[in-house]
């Protein structure tokens, strides 16, 4: 089966292009620069082409369903409480609870405590996120899945079954298992006195949402579950995507305002953190946060939420448009190095730079 988006020759004709690349590198002169070159090229190329593989088998087909099923059982046994020790945020009549899942992810169940309804988001462990439910004693109505990835929606199934009554949102474009319910962009979601909208951020999957939970009608700060697209001072991947879309995404939502609360899909931010220091050393905003940080995870607790305007002052996929990253990151891509980078440009280098941090 293709990957969406490619022919459906994709796989003979880059299977053919490896094949030609080899053998031009058998035959290669014996100069061994020639030789270092190709097999470089040839290495680079591997990898990209058995990453689309790998990830198209993970996505489409029931390969990445028993993945994820091996994940769980994993993370089950290492973590039988969870990854992280999470605190409820309460306010006038609306509950947030993060639930830790898998290895590093999070699910969150928000709640009206009211009227007792609950609406779950990304509950890729059923179990977890059923036992919360329970403790709880609320009625799940709506499951919001910000993107098709296992982890991030793999309990849609088993909750669903559970709860007959319960509707299931996310995105037609994303392929995610057992949708009831298509979003588009600024579709947004009533549940009790929720009000949740959907925002389009496409980069990481094509169809990937995150849910703004309006503040307005509980008189508190809104909250952004942002799923992969973004994490405490970190980006998602753009796995479908180029980089001028994860920027376009990004803007929409440093469109927010800066005291709606980050609930991301992961617990990366000491990592994160680290990095950021690698591009701006000096910044203090940074080296505060990364203290606080550096103290939850000594006890195992979660980091979240952070705010977007905290967000702005550390997060570096947030300040492509700051001249210290440019200056950071050197010259240009310019022939003359002075030209500048754009600020897709940036955003491309700085997610080079943070594979090869987290690869030493």
């Amino acid at each position: 089966m293709a990957w969406q988006g490619w022919p459906s020759s994709w796989l003979w004709v880059a299977s053919c292009g490896l094949l030609l690349l080899v053998l031009v590198l058998l035959a290669s002169p014996s100069s061994c620069r020639a030789q270092r070159t190709l097999r470089s090229l040839f290495m680079a190329r591997s990898k990209r082409l058995l990453f689309r593989i790998g990830y198209s088998l993970y996505t489409r087909t029931w390969l990445g369903y028993l993945f994820y099923r091996q994940q769980l059982r994993r993370a089950r046994n290492r973590y039988p409480k969870g990854h992280s020790r999470t605190q409820p945020r309460l306010f006038n009549g609306v509950k947030v609870l993060p639930i830790p899942v898998l290895s590093d992810n999070y699910s969150y169940l928000i709640i009206d405590t009211q009227a007792r309804l609950a609406v779950a988001v990304d509950p890729s462990d059923p179990q977890a996120v059923q036992a919360s439910i329970e403790k709880e004693g609320v009625n799940l109505v709506a499951i919001l899945c910000t993107h098709k990835h296992w982890d991030h929606s793999g309990g849609n199934r088993d909750l669903s079954r559970l709860h007959q009554d319960c509707r299931v949102y996310g995105s037609p474009q994303d392929g995610i298992p057992y949708l009831t319910h298509p979003l588009c962009d600024q579709d947004v979601v009533s549940v009790g006195r929720l009000q949740i909208q959907a925002l389009a951020t496409p980069g990481h999957t094509q169809g990937h949402l995150v849910y703004l939970l309006d503040g307005e009608p509980y008189k508190g700060p809104s909250c952004l579950f942002s799923g992969d697209l973004l994490f405490l001072s970190g980006c998602g991947r753009t796995f479908e995507g180029t980089a001028e879309t994860m920027l376009s995404s990004l803007d929409t939502v440093l469109g927010l305002g800066d005291d709606t609360l980050l609930w991301p899909g992961h617990e990366y931010a000491e990592e994160n953190l680290g990095f950021a220091g690698v591009v701006e050393p000096e910044n203090l905003a940074r080296e505060r946060k990364m203290q606080w940080v550096q103290r939850q995870r000594l006890e195992r607790r979660s980091t979240c939420p952070s705010t977007l305007g905290e967000e702005r002052s550390y997060n570096p996929f947030l300040r492509t448009h700051c001249l210290v990253l440019q200056e950071a990151l050197g010259p240009g891509p310019g022939p003359t190095g002075d030209n500048g980078y754009s600020r897709a440009q940036l955003l491309e280098k700085l997610r080079q730079l943070k594979d090869l941090h987290k690869s030493k």
